[in-house]
């Protein structure tokens, strides 16, 4: 199991992002340039990082305070079923992302939007699809 003080850590992190977040989006009266979507982002990662680690704080204790509920999330974690049907989900996800990520691509660059955008856009597909070939090239080799 983790070290309990990473979950209380990023508990204080995420709060301390969405509550600057907010703040600065209740402050500042016309923000400009990158510092527009930077409080937004902020506020977001604020919100997933804080969950991230609430979630973790209420699991712990659960868990702490009852062993057989404790036992029996350890084997679901552990279950081999429950592994083979996430790793089918995530495969079926992955396909249907390729596709649907590859069609944003072509419509973004059909509309005349900024060649950075859309150079960080294609960028970030090749990336995955490359990261997908190196790990299916490296499987081959392992079996």
């Amino acid at each position: 199991m983790k070290k309990p003080i990473s979950s209380y850590f990023f508990t204080v992190i995420g709060a301390g992002l969405l509550a600057s977040g907010v703040y600065f989006i209740k402050t500042i009266e016309d923000p400009q340039g990158i510092l527009r979507a930077l409080l937004y982002i902020c506020v977001g990662l604020g919100c997933g990082i804080f969950g991230h680690g609430m979630g973790e704080i209420i699991v712990r204790l659960a868990t702490k305070n009852n062993p057989a509920v404790a036992k029996k999330l350890e084997i679901v974690h552990k279950d081999e079923r429950n592994l083979a049907n996430a790793n089918r989900a995530k495969a079926k996800a992955f396909d249907l992302m390729v596709f649907v990520f590859g069609a944003l691509n072509i419509t973004v660059a059909l509309m005349d939007i900024d060649l950075t955008v859309v150079s960080l856009l294609v960028f970030a597909y090749l990336f995955i699809i490359g990261y997908c070939t190196y790990y299916r090239i490296k499987y081959y080799k392992e079996m």
